[in-house]
């Protein structure tokens, strides 16, 4: 049995009380998915900046009545010193994903970017440091590698940040690592590498490249690539992102005070990314016969990007359930009914 299994099977006997920010998100709504059939009481809190009531009802669809009233719902604001504190009053394990994400939104707006990302966590670090909860897990970047070349990515070599998001994932984990040796609060921050999956916003100027390009692919629209398209990236399937919030939620004290990534350990061009969608796509009886259309890099863009998933492994018993195919071929079945409305087999 995995130590994710285990942990799962210890929760479900002994449930705990959860806190997600940014719940309504793609990445909050699936964890809040993951816990609720697993049994826990969970508290979220949105404020709808770019998260979706939409998720949240599609959730409570998915889960039993019975789980569905184990969630509270907070409408707040990270900024808000006070729904931080009213949101981690008797919480066990904050799972704080609530950030204004993306590179372009960051170098338009870096005011906002940077009030949400800093202000706003050091807001919740705060709150559930006096809270006395049991684990603060955070969402990190990968972005926070910046220009360091050396691949793949080693948790403790960075280089400099080559956009406002980045420097503001960083700082929280400066913060992080002062409120430990300040305050003795231990936490864990996940570097995120292009989580992909069911419920990611395919709409709007910022959305993901693997949402963004098969929603323009299922309407028939030109699909876009930033470059020669041989810029890789180490996409990364909802569930192991699930599996790694979990983990580092009920980690040993040792384990914590860390950042760890979070990905398969593995890259792939946004070329081949480009032909596996169409492949999944006529899966599911959607055929897109059109080549991509190259533009000019992206400013900010890293050319190249992989994670060295050894150190999650060895402290936290990761072990990546989905790869990139897998992933793409559970998220295709979601994003054609999604989009089309059709109903298709799996």
């Amino acid at each position: 049995m995995s130590r994710y299994q285990e942990i799962c099977d210890s929760l479900k006997a002994s449930p705990r009380t959860w806190l997600v920010t940014g719940v309504a998100g793609f990445i909050g709504s699936n964890l809040l998915e993951a816990l609720l059939k697993l049994g826990q009481t969970v508290v979220g809190l949105d404020n709808f900046a770019t998260g979706h009531r939409h998720n949240l009802d599609e959730v409570k669809g998915l889960v039993s009545p019975e789980q569905w009233l184990s969630f509270t719902f907070i409408e707040g604001d990270i900024r808000n010193l006070s729904d931080c504190q009213r949101a981690c009053q008797g919480v066990d394990y904050v799972l704080h994903q609530a950030a204004l994400g993306s590179v372009p939104r960051s170098i338009n707006d870096p005011i906002t970017t940077n009030d949400t990302n800093i202000s706003g966590f050091l807001n919740m670090l705060a709150a559930a440091r006096d809270a006395e909860v049991t684990s603060f897990t955070y969402a990190a970047s990968s972005s926070t590698y910046g220009d360091h070349p050396a691949l793949p990515k080693v948790e403790e070599n960075i280089g400099n940040p080559l956009s406002p998001y980045a420097v503001t994932k960083y700082v929280n984990e400066l913060y992080a690592n002062v409120f430990a040796r300040s305050y003795g609060f231990n936490t864990i921050g996940l570097r995120y590498f292009n989580v992909f999956g069911q419920r990611q916003d395919p709409n709007g100027a910022y959305a993901a490249v693997i949402p963004k390009w098969t929603a323009a692919m299922i309407e028939g629209e030109d699909v876009f690539i930033n470059g020669d398209g041989e810029t890789s990236r180490d996409f990364c399937f909802i569930e192991n992102t699930i599996q790694m919030n979990i983990l580092a939620a009920t980690a040993s004290e040792e384990a914590k005070n860390n950042v760890y990534n979070v990905a398969v350990g593995d890259r792939t061009t946004l070329n081949t990314l480009f032909d596996a969608l169409k492949t999944a796509l006529a899966k599911n009886d959607v055929t897109f016969d059109k080549g991509p259309v190259y533009r000019d890099f992206r400013t900010g863009d890293v050319r190249h990007s992989q994670a060295e998933i050894s150190k999650a492994q060895k402290k936290l018993g990761y072990v990546p359930s989905h790869r990139i195919y897998e992933g793409i071929d559970e998220a295709m079945y979601w994003y054609v009914q999604s989009l089309t409305g059709k109903r298709v087999s799996r």
